[in-house]
């Protein structure tokens, strides 16, 4: 039986890889292995109207379509495209890239500061804390999961080479943006976090569960570091295309 029952809904899952509504139906391969997995809104758009990559997909999602680039990066086929927000969103997005042919993903993406973090620091997550609900359908509970030790080499490399300095650490992982009260942002920053979003742990958790390499870049943009006083900042807009060629050469390392 591949069907594992908890007292708790969330806490269940079935081990069969197999599900009744397929990313792929079609089982069409038409992606490159590698690919930048990009939460920058119109950042992604313009860069492949910049460099004139090539649409080769899209994903279509019940409420807009997504589509999918693809250039050539020092040698190497690789496939962009924006992400929805949100673990769950951007979760059966990825599903449809691995399921394309992707096997190694460099996601980045903006996090809220739980520490006095300067707006545009790069942040290298080793670890992020499982406070959203995807990740749990995928593998067994567990409070954190570690990212893939591939990535992170390959991200750290790839940084040290463009000049870049970075901070390794553990991020925040969470569904409840209008959640974040002051007690449970001291709470995180006590168990080690020391940026919050959406994304990564599920994101882990589906790659792990598909056997893809993943792993994520993220800087940071607003702060929660000041309980008293949230600080947007300006979001770190700035550091767009910074990441973006951060993660091109972290995925082709």
């Amino acid at each position: 039986m591949s069907v594992i029952k908890n007292k708790y809904p969330i806490l269940e899952r079935d081990t069969d890889k197999l599900a009744v509504i397929m990313a792929n139906s079609a089982g069409e391969k038409n992606l490159p292995q590698k690919c930048v997995f990009a939460f920058l809104g119109e950042t992604i758009e313009n860069y492949a109207s910049k460099i004139h990559a090539i649409k080769i997909d899209e994903y279509e999602s019940i409420i807009r379509r997504y589509p999918v680039y693809k250039t050539i990066y020092k040698g190497e086929k690789v496939c962009f495209c924006e992400s929805p927000v949100g673990a769950a969103a951007s979760v059966q997005m990825l599903e449809f890239l691995i399921s394309r042919g992707v096997n190694e993903i460099i996601a980045c993406g903006s996090a809220g500061a739980l520490l006095d973090f300067d707006e545009n620091e790069v942040i290298i997550p080793v670890k992020a804390l499982r406070d959203e609900g995807t990740s749990y359908h995928y593998l067994e509970p567990s409070r954190e999961i570690g990212l893939n030790s591939k990535a992170i080499e390959a991200i750290k490399k790839a940084s040290n080479k463009l000049g870049l300095k970075y901070v390794e650490g553990k991020t925040w992982s969470t569904d409840g943006f209008f959640r974040e009260t002051r007690e449970m942002v001291k709470y995180r920053i006590e168990e080690g976090c020391i940026v919050v979003e959406m994304e990564c742990s599920a994101l882990a958790a589906c790659a792990s569960f598909r056997n893809s390499v993943f792993g994520q870049i993220l800087f940071t943009a607003d702060t929660l570091a000041n309980l008293d006083s949230y600080d947007r900042r300006a979001f770190g807009i700035s550091a767009h295309e910074m990441v973006l060629k951060l993660a091109f050469e972290a995925v082709t390392m």
